[in-house]
């Protein structure tokens, strides 16, 4: 393994040897190639740079007992990307690539994948980017698919506790924008208010939804969700919501292993008191317990400030226990990696 102390990894950039890099010219991809290269070399005139076109995804390996390789669900990661392209009219990557690009991303970095035990994961951020000398408001002529990866560490360490949040008055997407698409500008338009909250000692913001300001979608860059009085998990819907594949597969869980009533709908600002338990869900932390939020001159405290819900706790359980391998995964949602 390599000279890495895991237990004091967080999560920022590591440079990895190696990552995948693709290119879309003349209306097709080219195979592909490995490189140690970790600068991505383009014209100043990339659509990327000035309009934004571009998508990503982030997702990560996980290290079992056994010391095999796990992915989790990463046919739907290769499903979202596409989905985030065709919103910025982006070639259709196939998904079959997607999926062997980081299996090989992976496999070549496979030092980097954390021991089991430790918490740590190999988190793998794809991204595709337009590319070549352009300069008018349009889609690129060519486009860039690369993969690289990086250890992190536990979201939470020493346990996971719960954090508050506040209301934002700032909306993160338009009503019929781009906020159901992993695109840059949706995280763009975040960091703001969400400096702001932090500048008040809250961890982020929660997003109300852009037509009325009734509703909450988002909180922060994760998904929202709430474990009610009568035991029912419900999940925010909305055509401006990023589909987390955190959220859909805590649904599952919810459902199918602790026999709970899942539900995708509307969460009220004025009714979050049916809610006994409250988090945010998403590929880095899986879920954030939220202790309490703050709306306006009011703050409204959920299970504890102190200490996790018991479902939502029991949820966490499940999902990690899934994700390195401790309990038995749905069928299809592991993805083994050969190094």
């Amino acid at each position: 393994m390599v000279d890495i102390n895991w237990e004091e990894l967080g999560f920022s950039y590591i440079k990895t040897p190696l990552r995948y890099l693709s290119y879309w010219k003349d209306g097709a991809w080219d195979e592909g190639v490995m490189t140690e290269d970790n600068q991505l070399h383009i014209s100043e005139g990339s659509p990327a740079i000035h309009y934004g076109q571009q998508c990503f995804e982030g997702l990560k390996a996980y290290r079992c007992k056994d010391g095999s390789i796990n992915l989790f669900r990463v046919e739907e990661n290769a499903k979202r990307i596409n989905r985030s392209g065709r919103r910025l009219i982006m070639p259709e990557l196939p998904e079959e690539k997607f999926i062997e690009a980081v299996k090989k991303v992976v496999a070549a970095n496979y030092d980097y994948v954390p021991p089991y035990g430790t918490g740590g994961t190999l988190y793998l951020r794809p991204i595709i980017i337009g590319v070549g000398d352009s300069i008018g408001v349009a889609p690129a002529n060519e486009y860039i698919f690369t993969v690289f990866c990086m250890p992190v560490g536990p979201y939470f360490k020493g346990g996971m506790k719960p954090t508050n949040f506040i209301v934002s008055d700032y909306d993160r997407a338009a009503p019929a924008g781009t906020g159901a698409a992993k695109v840059g500008g949706n995280y763009a338009a975040s960091l703001l208010p969400g400096t702001e909250a932090k500048e008040r000692s809250f961890s982020d913001c929660i997003y109300l939804d852009p037509a009325t300001h009734t509703k909450i979608e988002e909180v922060g860059a994760a998904n929202f969700f709430g474990i009610t009085k009568d035991n029912r998990f419900i999940t925010p819907t909305s055509p401006s919501i990023l589909p987390s594949i955190t959220k859909y597969s805590l649904l599952y869980l919810a459902k199918e292993r602790l026999g709970m009533e899942a539900i995708e709908g509307d969460c009220y600002l004025n009714e979050l008191d049916q809610f006994s338990e409250a988090g945010a869900c998403g590929t880095a932390a899986v879920i954030s317990p939220i202790g309490g939020i703050q709306i306006g001159e009011e703050f409204h405290k959920f299970y504890s400030e102190d200490e996790v819900g018991p479902v939502t706790k029991r949820l966490y359980d499940e999902l990690v226990g899934i994700q390195f391998g401790d309990v038995e995964a749905p069928e299809g949602w592991i993805t083994k990696v050969e190094y």
